[in-house]
C-alpha cells in the first residue's frame, strides 16, 4: 500500500481541486500563489496519469468534463479527510494557547468579571478569546472551544448546556423614578425603551395584546452596548439575567418590571469529542462549569427586587406629556 501512495500525484491532486472550484487556471494559480504555466504542467500530468482529459475549453472559459466530474467529489472528500486529521493532530499539542470562540457580550458581562479565579489555579493555560457568533468549522479553524447561545442542536459534536437564561427589564435609579416600572400588555409609548434585536420589547408584550411600543432610545446591535446605555439612563432595556447580574448587585441599574421571562436561547460549552482530553480543554471546562454552578438564579433576588419596584408617576408622565 505505501508504495501505490507513494504513486499518488497528490500535489496534481490539490491543484485540481482549486481548477475546478474556480474553472480557471488564473485564479487557481492566484489562489495557489503559483505561475498559471505550473498550474497547466500539474493538470496536464494528472491527465496523463489518469490516461483521461479533465477539462475541456468552452470558449474563454474551461469546463469539466464528465471524467472530472466524476472524480472531483472523491477529491474533495480525500481532502478533506486528510485537512482534519492534521488539524486534529495540532489541535492535540500539549503546548499551545487555548482557543475559545464566544459572543462578546458573554465574554464582557460574565467570563471576565471571573477570569481572575481561572489565572489563581496557575493552570499553566494560556487562554486566547475570539468573539463572534458564527458556526465554527473545528476541522478548519484553530478553535479548541466554543461558548454559542442557541437550542443545543450542533450534531457531531460533544455539546453541554452551560447556563439556562432569562431577560428581565432594567433601568437606571433615576430613570425608574421618572417614568416608573415598565407595565405587561400596556401602550409603552410612554417609555424610551433601548431596541435591540437579540432581546426585542416584543417579548415583554403579553400573548393576545397588539404590540404598542415605540422604540424612542437608541437601537443597539451588542447586547453589551444595550445594558451600558442602560446604565447611563439613556433608556429602559430588556436584558439577559447573565449579562446584567453584576450591575444589579451593584445598583448600576434596578429591576424596571415584575416579570422574570425564560429566553428562547441557552448557553452551551461545544467542542469536538476527542478535545475533551486534551488537558487544556479539560481544564478549562472543569473550571467554567464551577463557575457555572455558583452563578446564582434570577428568582430570589429577583423577589426581593420587584416588591419594591416603585409604581409608575402616572400623572407626572401625563404632564410631562402634555
Amino acid at each position: 500500500m505505501s508504495t501505490a501512495y507513494a504513486r499518488l500525484p497528490l500535489n496534481a491532486l490539490r491543484v485540481f481541486e482549486a481548477v475546478a472550484s474556480r474553472l480557471s487556471f488564473a485564479d487557481a494559480a492566484e489562489a495557489l500563489h503559483v505561475t498559471p504555466a505550473a498550474v497547466s504542467q500539474q493538470v496536464k500530468s494528472l491527465e496523463d496519469y489518469l490516461q483521461v482529459q479533465l477539462f475541456k475549453r468552452a470558449g474563454r472559459r474551461i469546463e469539466l468534463t464528465p471524467e472530472g466530474q466524476q472524480l472531483l467529489p472523491g477529491v474533495r472528500r480525500g481532502l478533506d479527510e486528510l485537512e482534519a486529521s492534521m488539524q486534529h493532530l495540532k489541535q492535540h499539542r500539549a503546548e499551545g494557547p487555548l482557543q475559545i470562540t464566544l459572543l462578546s457580550s458573554f465574554l464582557q458581562r460574565w467570563l471576565l468579571p471571573r477570569i481572575g479565579s481561572f489565572n489563581d489555579l496557575d493552570t499553566g493555560v494560556e487562554l486566547r478569546f475570539h468573539t463572534s457568533r458564527e458556526a465554527v468549522d473545528f476541522s478548519r479553524s484553530e478553535m479548541h472551544v466554543a461558548i454559542r447561545m442557541g437550542l443545543g442542536k450542533w450534531p457531531g459534536l460533544h455539546v453541554e448546556k452551560l447556563l439556562d437564561e432569562w431577560v428581565i427589564p432594567i433601568a437606571s435609579p433615576a430613570l425608574l423614578a421618572r417614568y416608573g416600572p415598565v407595565p405587561r400588555g400596556e401602550d409603552l409609548q410612554n417609555f424610551p425603551l433601548l431596541g435591540s434585536m437579540d432581546e426585542p420589547w416584543q417579548a415583554w408584550i403579553e400573548k393576545g395584546e397588539e404590540a404598542r411600543w415605540l422604540a424612542r432610545a437608541p437601537i443597539i446591535d451588542d447586547s453589551a452596548g444595550v445594558i451600558a446605555a442602560a446604565e447611563e439612563g439613556i433608556g429602559f432595556a430588556l436584558a439577559r439575567w447573565s449579562l446584567v447580574q453584576r450591575s444589579l448587585e451593584q445598583g448600576r441599574v434596578v429591576l424596571a418590571g415584575d416579570a422574570l421571562l425564560p429566553f428562547r436561547f441557552s448557553y452551551f460549552f461545544v467542542c469536538p469529542e476527542p478535545y475533551l482530553v486534551m488537558p487544556k480543554v479539560k481544564r478549562f471546562r472543569d473550571w467554567i462549569f464551577d463557575m457555572a454552578k455558583s452563578f446564582p438564579k434570577p428568582h430570589p433576588l429577583f423577589d426581593k427586587r420587584s416588591a419594591s419596584v416603585p409604581k409608575a408617576p402616572a400623572r407626572r408622565v401625563a404632564r410631562e406629556e402634555a
